[in-house]
């Protein structure tokens, strides 16, 4: 499991997300949106969120879970759901990638914050895992 302080340092923080992710059975393609929904969700914690929170990996049976929390706790559902592409917008479509991207995305909001759970499914190999 990877519990790691949200900070400004995006590409270590991918790093250790693709690397808890792989352990965790993804790969390829799905490995690749996992890894740039979670960057969407950071960089919006830093951009229009409290800047700082958590980041937390774990690999499940069947799943890589990831937890974004925001101190801000600013997020709320109703931004999930209106999230769309605007004609023209040269940026905004973070929260639209992140739900295209991701199997389950899940908004809460906690006594610490705003807690953007995503979930990746892991396909089942030829060896039957």
């Amino acid at each position: 499991m990877l519990h790691s302080p949200i900070s400004a340092d995006l590409a270590r923080l991918r790093d250790l997300v693709s690397a808890h992710a792989v352990a965790g059975g993804l790969r390829g393609e799905r490995l690749m949106d996992l890894v740039l929904a979670v960057n969407e969700a950071i960089t919006n914690v830093l951009d229009h969120g409290g800047a700082a929170g958590t980041l937390t990996v774990r690999a499940r049976p069947g799943a890589v879970v990831v937890e974004i929390e925001d101190v801000a706790g600013h997020l709320t559902r109703d931004h999930l759901a209106e999230a769309k592409i605007e004609p023209g917008a040269s940026h905004g479509y973070g929260l639209w990638i992140i739900q295209r991207l991701c199997d389950q995305v899940r908004l809460d909001q906690t006594g610490q914050g705003s807690l953007l759970t995503l979930t990746m499914h892991v396909p089942c190999t030829e060896t039957g895992r």
